[in-house]
């Protein structure tokens, strides 16, 4: 194991150098951290060991450098393929995974990592490379809190908010991916909406301030807060408006896109949610009440 910690700074290793693995091991380097890395494609270590960083060409090599390996590939069989790698290397140490992965994925790791010795902790990046290492930087963790709280000390150095989220290792990815698709449904809509004022010839930045600037802020964002209520509860009180009321209102959406000469696939899907939603017996509620459609397996 690597003895050369400065201070009570503890060694890391890294293992996998694309943007986002290089961007955490820098955030390490900055922060004080001696820090191993490793990666398949040796030539991406380069600029990482010009700055400091101590070059491992083993996967073995890597394990036993560090008390510490946080791994972050593009999916879990890399990931695994690291640990497994690694193998009896990891005995008594700590793996921190960052990749991209699935609840079953990250849950199955920790019976993984706990056969060749070590402790697990399942975690997802929630921000872009240019904010690691900065007070913006925000990640999730899930799985043992006795390991998180062991290794919160050395994840900081990677800056910004850390938050556990429970016992369940899959929790963090199931947020992570959870937050993507609002992501994109709300981007989705954002794009639509500037699709269609565009058939009147208005520019996006005309219509950024009054889609972005008011909107979200001061309507979408209070509204998806008064249903947190009705989605923990189950009552759907429709006295306010109904997903009858909004299904008339998608219809107009539909049409009008149509002729205006854009695509309908955002607002036809938007529809087919409403429509289903009445044909279960919801069309009285409020909007919130779609989530009983969602909460059951679709056919497709």
């Amino acid at each position: 194991m690597d003895e050369t910690a400065r201070g009570d700074l503890a060694p890391v290793t890294v293992a996998g150098l694309g943007p986002m693995g290089a961007a955490l091991a820098e955030a390490f380097l900055a922060a004080g951290n001696p820090t191993t890395v490793w990666n398949r494609t040796a030539a991406k270590a380069e600029p990482l060991v010009a700055r400091g960083a101590r070059h491992a060409t083993t996967l073995t090599e890597a394990g036993e450098a560090s008390p510490l390996l946080v791994i972050c590939v593009t999916d879990y069989p890399s990931a695994k393929a690291i640990i497994e790698g690694a193998g009896s290397a990891l005995a008594g140490r700590t793996v921190v995974n960052l990749s991209s992965s699935t609840p079953d994925e990250a849950r199955e790791a920790v019976g993984l990592a706990a056969g060749f010795g070590a402790a697990y902790l399942d975690g997802t990046i929630m921000v872009p490379t240019n904010l690691i290492g900065t007070e913006h930087a925000v990640f999730f963790y899930s799985g043992s809190r006795p390991v998180y709280d062991a290794q919160l000390a050395a994840l900081k150095s990677l800056g910004g908010d850390h938050k556990f989220l429970g016992a369940d290792p899959g929790l963090a990815v199931l947020y992570n991916t959870a937050l993507l698709g609002l992501m994109w449904a709300m981007a989705n809509g954002y794009l639509h909406a500037a699709a269609l004022v565009g058939t009147a010839k208005a520019t996006a930045a005309e219509f950024a301030p009054v889609a972005l600037d008011w909107l979200v802020p001061s309507v979408v964002t209070p509204i998806l807060h008064s249903m947190t209520k009705d989605l923990d509860t189950g009552v759907y009180p429709g006295d306010a408006g109904t997903v009858q009321m909004n299904l008339n209102a998608a219809d107009h959406l539909v049409e009008t896109s149509r002729s205006q000469g854009i695509s309908t696939l955002v607002p036809s899907f938007l529809r087919q949610m409403l429509a289903a939603t009445v044909e279960a017996g919801h069309g009285e509620g409020n909007y919130s009440a779609m989530i009983e459609v969602l909460r059951k397996p679709s056919d497709s």
